[in-house]
């Protein structure tokens, strides 16, 4: 019993930490991004993902670029290429007519 508890103060611990703290250490960035420490490291040291090393050695990590980045190469449905690919029919069709 005491070990569940414990557990649910360390999520509710993250929960807060994630919503509220804007700079995050890595071991938070990693919980937050769903990473592996392992793979945020790789992330860092091959420059892929925005982070600060204000002392040269430990990395710190903005929250709102981490979200941003997350969100970044945004793959489009299905239905949104279709739609493109009608209107883009649509329009060539509209000049080749003139």
């Amino acid at each position: 019993m005491s070990e569940d508890l414990n557990q649910l103060a360390e999520q509710v611990k993250a929960s807060i930490i994630n919503c509220f703290k804007e700079v995050l250490t890595s071991d938070e960035a990693a919980a937050y991004c769903g990473f592996s420490k392992s793979y945020l490291y790789k992330l860092t040291m091959r420059r892929q993902i925005p982070h600060f090393k204000p002392a040269g050695k430990m990395c710190y990590f903005n929250r709102k670029e981490l979200e941003d980045w997350l969100q970044s190469n945004r793959i489009a449905t299905d239905e949104e290429i279709s739609m493109r690919a009608n209107a883009y029919c649509m329009q060539k069709g509209g000049r080749n007519g003139r």
